[in-house]
């Protein structure tokens, strides 16, 4: 029996007997039905049929409906599950590899797969041209347990500052309950997916594009920290439907069309400015430096209008952006 908390229906890991030794009992008892077809047709021939009618309709009837065992015999691969119900009740899931005997009537359970199906055609092409109609029996049912990815179309999100930006996300998840992924949500993989974009449009409007070294986290410049945000802030959405979110990143980030060309300049000009700054108090070190070491060593005598004249010449050379160049003063500078 499944038990139910708060409205829910918690996984049940289901113990089947070993499938091998049922496909060889039923084709055994198979077999045995064939053969006991002879003796008890020599006993209908005979004056005294005792055992005969009833042996005859033993076999007969295991042989029309002896197939129906195999229906429960399923195999299970590595990191595959299958959910199970009986008449619509949630009986347990297979999620051990190997060959497993359950109940014959028994349904698997995947919306996923259902889903997938709906939106397909249903008719493929055999190798010899012919049309073949695919039927929802002959698709599996299992869950695959496996680490898959998603990885979402751009979408435009206002950052903290409003300006529009374009971002993409990219989620590596699992199931980690298949009771909540199958009977809690209609289609776990449209669930996580809408989701994944609901969530990245709320943090990411939590941090601006970019913005300076002292003046806090950006998205451009803290992604660790913004996809630690998106991984917790996912798992908390999809914790009801049983998937494990195990990494939530940005993969695509730009300023959207429209805006592109004037951050770009205000890049520009921001870079521009810090580089200035930059080679400013280089070159103000390099003139403190300059004039220390030539009162230091006595090269020459300066007075304050003199300091202020070499100051100013140190600072056009080092400051600007072209090559000095050079004027022999043969008089004097008064």
């Amino acid at each position: 029996m499944s038990k139910k908390v708060m409205g829910e229906i918690a996984e049940k890991e289901l113990n089947a007997p070993n499938g091998l030794a049922a496909a060889f009992l039923t084709i055994f008892l198979y077999i045995a039905a064939i053969a006991g077809i002879i003796p008890a047709g020599m006993n209908l021939d005979s004056d005294n049929p005792t055992f005969g009618i009833p042996l005859m309709v033993i076999c007969l009837i295991w042989l029309s409906i002896g197939w129906i065992p195999f229906m429960g015999i399923k195999v299970i691969r590595p990191n595959e599950a299958l959910v199970l119900t009986l008449f619509g009740k949630y009986t347990g899931t297979l999620k051990k590899e190997g060959i497993f005997f359950v109940n014959p009537f028994s349904t698997a359970v995947n919306p996923a797969r259902d889903a997938e199906l709906s939106s397909k055609t249903g008719v493929s092409v055999s190798a010899n041209g012919q049309a073949e109609i695919k039927s929802s029996s002959t698709v599996s049912k299992k869950l695959s347990l496996k680490a898959m990815t998603l990885n979402n179309q751009k979408q435009k999100i206002n950052d903290k500052d409003g300006n529009p930006v374009e971002v993409s996300i990219v989620v590596i998840w699992k199931i980690a309950n298949t009771a909540k992924a199958v009977f809690n949500v209609d289609n776990y993989q449209e669930y996580i997916s809408i989701q994944a974009d609901s969530t990245l449009r709320d943090v990411a409007s939590l941090y601006p594009y970019d913005v300076s070294h002292e003046a806090g986290k950006s998205l451009r410049g803290s992604s660790a920290e913004v996809a630690e945000n998106l991984k917790n802030e996912l798992q908390n959405r999809v914790e009801n439907a049983g998937l494990e979110v195990i990494e939530a990143r940005i993969t695509h980030l730009a300023y959207a069309p429209e805006i592109a060309a004037a951050m770009l300049q205000r890049q520009q000009a921001a870079a521009i400015i810090e580089a200035r700054q930059k080679i400013v108090d280089g070159a103000v070190g390099m003139v403190e430096m300059a004039l220390e070491r030539i009162t230091e060593n006595k090269v020459c005598e300066l007075d304050d209008e003199r300091k202020a004249q070499m100051v100013s010449n140190l600072l056009v050379v080092l400051c600007g952006n072209k090559d000095a160049q050079p004027i022999v003063n043969s008089g004097s500078i008064y």
